[in-house]
């Protein structure tokens, strides 16, 4: 099981496992296992500050790992929509576990006009409450509001229509 596992986060399956359970209060503190829920405050981390982006909507992403058809497709997709997500004021940021490093190859290949956190000590992963399996984060992705609260929580994302899901959340579609 844990072999098919790391073979679907290695080729970059659509979709991650559900998490278990979704908070159901507004807690800035997911309990162990549980995304934060839509209305709680979007936690900014020293490598994830949020002060920079107030009155836009954000869009932390996480996925497994860098160049990874799945994880390409979809930083590629919100690449394509970039000038799109830009006119409607939405910044995205990509977290995974991967290192600056490789993110910066990742980004420089793919030409992503957004930022990717190297989240190596999990820190962003547990604030949002992703999980994180065989040193892979799960596909999960968060829109914040103008006002700094998750407006929507995306535990379950196909990469290839999630940046015009975001869109259209975002009231921009």
């Amino acid at each position: 099981m844990r072999a098919l596992l790391l073979v679907a986060l290695l080729v970059g399956c659509k979709e991650s496992p559900a998490p278990t359970s979704a908070a159901p209060s507004a807690s800035s503190s997911p309990a162990a296992g549980a995304l934060l829920a839509v209305g709680a405050v979007a936690p900014s981390t020293p490598k994830l500050d949020l002060a920079a982006h107030k009155g836009k909507h954000v869009v932390v992403y996480f996925y497994p790992k860098d160049d990874t058809p799945g994880c390409t497709k979809e930083a590629c997709a919100f690449r394509d929509a970039w000038s799109k997500l830009e006119k409607a004021s939405v910044q995205v940021i990509g977290v995974s576990v991967d290192n600056e490093e490789s993110h910066k190859a990742f980004a420089e290949k793919h030409k992503l006009p957004f930022p990717l956190v190297a989240d190596t000590d999990q820190a962003i992963c547990k604030a949002y409450g992703v999980p994180v399996k065989l040193g892979y984060a799960s596909r999960v992705s968060f829109l914040i509001g103008p006002d700094g609260k998750i407006k929507k929580v995306y535990p379950k994302v196909d990469p290839a229509v999630h940046a015009d899901e975001i869109l259209a959340d975002a009231g921009a579609a």
